[in-house]
């Protein structure tokens, strides 16, 4: 989706995995100039051919607005920011940082401080929507901050995102939002491949499980989204099996820290667990399947 803007700015976005680089692709589109890092080289060549810039990010660092980082973890974060390379401090005054990554509330706190400290603002703003909606533009952003850091990120929110949910001016609270949609995402997630494979035990098939689910009281975004990964017995990660040990393990963390007993979410966290202990990491989220086929011996789409 193009977007018009009225502001063209300077944008150097990390992380050009799934979500991040439909994010670049969108601000381009919407007619920013946008420097593109990522440890795999491919990544970058491939952001060149859609319009990245090809000048040395080193070279345009003082003149930068926003940074976009959309990387794994809050240490991919922090390294972004202030390791022995980061560019927090080679930020002109004012530069807006977006960080998009799932990080407990209490980092996003400590890393709106840092920046801060060195005269950058700070936009807590994890995002959800998955690798298609990124790059339509159309992702929702679960956004904290202060009236400038959400003013300065103005120019660039209209393009990546259909809805920004303005949640407040304490950094956190975004990230507390995306624990929440965590918590139900990777249940959602862990309960189709759960009861998908309890029907094929009772003789219903995956595909005739969709059609009949899919339009039922039972269904679900997840559900409707990830089910048909298995049917076609393709498992190219959109979301990979790796990202919900971390992103569980974040909500139960929380949850600790609040007294806050989490069972389902728990019993989830289990299964991508033993899903990454099969070798199914780096598989899409709906791999966790191949768990509860294994355990009783059911014979996936796809599988010899």
């Amino acid at each position: 989706m193009n977007k018009a803007i009225l502001d063209v700015q300077n944008i150097a976005t990390f992380g050009l995995g799934s979500m991040g680089y439909g994010i670049a692709t969108s601000a381009v589109r919407g007619g920013h100039k946008v420097w593109g890092v990522d440890v795999n080289p491919d990544h970058m060549t491939q952001f060149l051919s859609e319009g990245g810039q090809s000048s040395p990010l080193a070279e345009v660092t003082d003149a930068l607005d926003v940074v976009i980082i959309a990387v794994l973890n809050a240490a991919q974060t922090e390294m972004v920011l202030f390791g022995d390379h980061g560019i927090a401090a080679k930020l002109p005054k004012g530069a807006a940082v977006l960080a998009c990554a799932t990080v407990p509330p209490l980092f996003a706190k400590e890393m709106a401080a840092r920046c801060e400290a060195v005269g950058v603002l700070y936009l807590d703003a994890p995002i959800s929507g998955g690798s298609v909606k990124a790059a339509l533009g159309n992702l929702s952003i679960m956004a904290s901050g202060t009236p400038e850091a959400f003013a300065a990120m103005q120019p660039v929110l209209d393009c990546i995102a259909e809805t920004v949910f303005s949640l407040g001016h304490d950094v956190g609270a975004g990230s507390a939002m995306k624990a929440v949609n965590q918590l139900l995402a990777g249940v959602h997630i862990a309960a189709m491949a759960e009861a998908l494979t309890f029907g094929m035990t009772q003789g219903v098939t995956p595909e005739k499980f969709v059609e009949v689910i899919s339009k039922c009281a039972g269904t679900s975004w997840m559900l409707e989204n990830r089910a048909p990964h298995i049917i076609a017995g393709d498992y190219t990660p959109q979301s990979s099996v790796n990202i919900w040990p971390k992103d569980l393990g974040i909500v139960l963390e929380i949850a600790k820290d609040a007294r806050f007993t989490a069972p389902i979410a728990t019993a989830a966290l289990q299964q991508f667990t033993a899903a990454a202990a099969m070798g199914l990491g780096g598989e899409d989220d709906a791999a966790v399947a191949k768990v509860y086929a294994r355990n009783v011996g059911l014979t996936l789409p796809g599988e010899a």
